[in-house]
């Protein structure tokens, strides 16, 4: 059994990706036309232009399954506005153990534009042990490798986009 993930989302970038969606649906149509107009102009092994329709089609529709599965399990919210406690839409100065920091945002690369951050989904080990974490708390995730890494969180601010 799989755990459904859950996407922290903002209404603008819910209302973003939903459009997205509804267009790349409306636009089915006319894959389906290019695809029957290039397989009427002969041998499909040496049809560029049908292998091309097809594959646009294949790359539409994973992009549609994308996006109905995101919205499908988006949690739509709104960005937060208050400081020093790590949550989804935050950017969060984390210090590892070895006394290095990173900048990072914690939330989803479906937000939009998130400049030089990295994104640091609330769903993966890092982004887990650090959700709700208060300025200065430390916490603990596990690493791929199965060892453990211990994380501070320095400092919390909302993201402006």
């Amino acid at each position: 059994m799989t755990e459904t993930q859950v996407t922290w989302l903002t209404q603008d970038a819910y209302d973003r990706l939903k459009q997205e969606l509804d267009e790349l649906i409306a636009n089915r149509p006319v894959i389906a036309a290019e695809i029957n107009a290039r397989r009427e102009e002969g041998d499909l092994k040496e049809n560029g232009g049908y292998h091309a329709a097809r594959e646009e089609q294949g790359q539409q529709e994973a992009r549609i399954r994308q996006l109905q599965e995101l919205l499908r399990t988006a949690h739509v919210g709104t960005p937060p506005t208050s400081s020093d406690v790590a949550a989804p839409g935050m950017v969060l100065k984390i210090r590892y153990d070895d006394e290095d920091t990173e900048t990072v945002l914690l939330g989803s690369r479906e937000e939009g534009s998130h400049g030089d951050l990295q994104v640091i989904s609330p769903n993966s080990p890092l982004g887990a042990a650090l959700l709700g974490a208060r300025v200065g708390e430390s916490r603990e995730y596990q690493l791929p490798d199965g060892g453990n890494m211990k994380v501070a969180l320095v400092s919390a601010e909302p993201f402006r986009g």
